[in-house]
């Protein structure tokens, strides 16, 4: 039987003298080229970005201006109200004069606070700019604060476009924007920038792309005391990965899950070298603060005393929004998320709930869970599609509601943040 004729595009009929090894004409080539640059930029930045960032962006640049406002009411200076506010100065003070330069001894308890809780990627990008560019350490701090920022919310971004779409990202990014305590975002603490670390480590993650998942991790741990969370994530993910292909994986799984850690457990060692007590110094000094996991147990002092003697508004609130994440987090398992957004937030969670400290500043430890928001924002970008009215009506509220409140914590209130 004869074989049926399957047409080929490089077939030349007989008697044309054509040359099937000469190269494409110069203008197919630089098409080509064209197109592979097009679809390599494709695969390397997140599609529809633009509307959410600038959402983002503008919910921002509008908190700034309320809480320039009400200094400029109250006659105060804003740039100090962005940079020297409680846990700011420390950081300024590390990035100037280094470790081991400043206690603070509490009145009340005798209490010895030293500058080694904070980690020292921070302070350590605020001397290397400050040093580069003709900025003071606290003008470095707010460049570096605000770029985080808009860094991470394209990384929360891109998590919602890989899991859901577009719309659900977008109403991600505009919920995280427009959270109670995203004041936080506007001034120099570690928020934006162990965020930003932590979200794009994740993607990464979700893409199977373990040197950056694992590199991105480390930095997260010298970021922020609760970094380890992002590394826990990748190996929790990791080893579903090695069970499930009976340890065939490839090999940058592991190493990126081997130096995921290394950050956040080198920067405790080294204080608990610097103390003398390699392995309990660290958490010795962060007890002198009031840090450490008590399961609960002031959380529930807490929560006795504000029924007994009522407090502030920051008190009440910041009770709803840790029962609120609780919530949230039972959801985002139910919708069965990604393991890795699941361990992540679930310990972020977990710290905040179980450990002590001030009540008011738990929901600044929760601004980083972004994941929390998934189940929200789902249900934000089907009303917008049904109902858009009362989904504008929706996000101005909680936007309002956080400019306001936002510019209270920072102006008014006495709480620490």
């Amino acid at each position: 039987m004869a074989k049926p004729h399957v047409a080929d595009h490089t077939s030349v009929p007989q008697g044309q003298g054509v040359n099937t090894l000469s190269p494409a004409p110069v203008s197919e080539r630089v098409g080509g080229a064209e197109r592979r640059v097009r679809l390599r930029l494709q695969d390397r930045l997140v599609p529809g970005a633009a509307p959410a960032l600038a959402l983002f962006a503008s919910l921002r640049l509008a908190g700034v201006a309320a809480i320039a406002l009400a200094n400029h009411l109250a006659g105060r200076p804003l740039l100090k109200a962005l940079t020297h506010s409680w846990d700011s100065r420390w950081y300024l003070h590390i990035a100037e004069h280094g470790y081991g330069t400043r206690v603070h001894v509490l009145a009340t308890t005798g209490a010895v606070q030293r500058d080694w809780a904070f980690f020292p990627l921070y302070p350590g990008l605020i001397r290397i700019v400050s040093t580069v560019l003709p900025l003071t350490p606290g003008a470095a701090a707010l460049l570096i604060a605000w770029c985080a920022a808009g860094v991470a919310a394209y990384g929360i971004y891109a998590i919602g476009h890989h899991l859901y779409g577009r719309a659900v990202a977008t109403a991600l990014v505009g919920l995280w924007a427009a959270l109670p305590h995203s004041v936080v975002l506007d001034i120099a603490y570690t928020e934006p920038l162990f965020t930003a670390l932590a979200a794009w480590s994740l993607y990464a993650v979700l893409r199977s792309r373990w040197l950056w998942a694992g590199a991105l991790a480390g930095l997260a741990g010298l970021s922020r005391p609760t970094g380890f969370a992002v590394a826990a994530a990748i190996i929790a993910v990791a080893a579903h990965e090695v069970v499930r292909w009976r340890g065939r994986v490839p090999r940058g799984l592991w190493i990126g899950t081997a130096i995921a850690p290394l950050g956040w457990v080198g920067f405790v060692l080294w204080v608990g070298d610097s103390t003398g007590d390699p392995l309990g110094g660290y958490f010795r000094v962060q007890r002198a603060w009031d840090s450490r996991f008590d399961f609960g147990a002031g959380s529930l002092h807490f929560l006795r005393a504000l029924l007994l003697h009522g407090g502030r508004v920051d008190y009440p609130l910041a009770l709803v929004i840790v029962t609120a994440a609780v919530l949230l987090f039972c959801l985002l398992c139910m919708d069965r998320a990604p393991l890795g957004l699941i361990v992540y937030a679930g310990i972020l969670v977990l710290i905040t709930v179980g450990g002590s400290g001030p009540y008011a500043s738990k929901p600044r430890f929760l601004l980083p869970a972004f994941p929390l928001l998934l189940p929200l924002a789902f249900g934000l970008a089907r009303t917008w599609r049904v109902r858009p009215k009362h989904a504008l009506l929706l996000g101005t509220a909680l936007a309002a509601v956080s400019l306001v409140y936002g510019t209270y914590l920072l102006t008014t209130s006495r709480t620490p943040l």
